[in-house]
């Protein structure tokens, strides 16, 4: 009876589908072809993609790990929008032309062991949006400031000023269905200065999306702050992110077709159950 009981285990083993693996989008492998260049001076208009060593992909977008990350062009404003990856490593270099770094100090957090890591910035409100491939759903993602908006909070700029108590700048992470209905979002403060808090995030945070609906098929990102002016957001409205995490909805995607382990369990497991079909026959004859 054991036998028997062990045999019926691996076949239904063996009949079990093969789960798909979660994606985990890291960067170091975009659509782009063209390698980032080392930092760089300000380029003008029409020597794009690269600006302070990230790829801007102008008007365009790009994929990694099948997931697709959208950049705009706004020539009236001569300015991307949406998505570039980078590279830079400076936390240090305040101001505009340091707006394609991560903000990552020493002890701040975890490195993501990869060098490249995406920027999302929006200049208007739905700029910066992600389109998630079929079968998936978000489940986590690596988020920092960038150089430019954190040294901006704490020290303020031109346009900006530091950041006192009762101040925050938060990130909010939408999504929606494919049909554009909204599936959750999840709220996260890059800075947080309300209730004698004085928090600016300065290394990777992990934050957890696994709250958003199973059929969220686009991420949008957006920004709010309490510095505001006549133009809207004083703040820089910049966002590093790195190790989007995916995983499949309802379990396995696709087929169910077996692993190679499974089928060799379940070549054991028909071998097995002959050898207790001839045992119990010649017992009943015996």
């Amino acid at each position: 009876m054991t036998a028997i009981r062990l045999v019926s285990a691996a076949l239904l083993l063996s009949a079990a589908p093969a789960a798909a693996a979660p994606i985990v989008v890291t960067f170091e492998n975009p659509t782009v072809p063209v390698p980032i260049p080392a930092p760089d001076p300000f380029n003008p208009a029409g020597t794009r993609p690269f600006e302070n060593g990230a790829n801007l992909v102008p008007g365009g977008s790009f994929t990694s790990n099948g997931v697709t990350f959208n950049n705009l062009y706004d020539p009236g404003f001569d300015i991307n929008s949406g998505w570039s990856y980078s590279r830079v490593t400076d936390v240090t270099t305040a101001g505009f032309l340091n707006q394609y770094a991560a903000y990552n100090l020493p002890g701040g957090g975890a490195g993501d062991g990869s060098a490249n890591y995406g920027i999302a910035f929006s200049f208007s409100p739905g700029d910066a949006v992600i389109d998630l491939p079929a079968g998936f759903r978000p489940d986590s993602v690596r988020l920092t400031n960038t150089t430019f908006a954190a040294l901006s909070i704490l020290n303020g700029d031109q346009f900006a000023r530091a950041f006192g108590p009762g101040d925050f700048f938060l990130l909010t992470i939408s999504g929606t269905d494919a049909a554009g209905g909204a599936t959750g979002s999840v709220d996260f403060f890059l800075a947080d200065f309300r209730d004698g808090r004085s928090t600016v995030v300065s290394g990777w945070t992990t934050v957890d999306l696994s709250g958003l609906g199973a059929d969220t098929a686009r991420l949008a990102l957006g920004f709010t702050s309490s510095d505001v002016g006549r133009f809207g957001i004083n703040t820089p409205t910049y966002v590093a992110v790195d190790n989007l995490v995916l995983v499949p909805v309802g379990g396995a995607v696709g087929a169910a077709v077996p692993e190679p382990l499974s089928l060799a369990l379940a070549a054991a497991a028909a071998a097995g159950w002959r050898r207790v079909r001839r045992a119990g026959v010649r017992s009943s004859s015996g």
